[in-house]
């Protein structure tokens, strides 16, 4: 295995290791439901981003087909 030849100094390891530490999650707020978003993602609640629709949700696919159903069966 490969030694080293000279001991690193504690100002060394302290300078690499400085960039280790944990960083505080940012999150911004959704222009639709000013719910706290993770920037540059889709609106988990709503399923908005940058106040255009993205995304369908569950409910509103749910509530979709139910019309369509309807709508054949007039």
């Amino acid at each position: 295995m490969a030694e080293p030849k000279k001991r690193l100094t504690s100002t060394r390891s302290g300078n690499r290791q400085s960039h280790d530490a944990l960083q505080k999650k940012s999150y911004s707020v959704c222009s639709n439901c000013k719910q706290s978003v993770v920037p540059h993602r889709i609106c988990q609640n709503c399923g908005y981003f940058k106040g255009v629709k993205i995304v369908k949700l569950k409910d509103e696919k749910i509530k979709e087909k139910k019309i369509q159903e309807q709508t054949k069966d007039e």
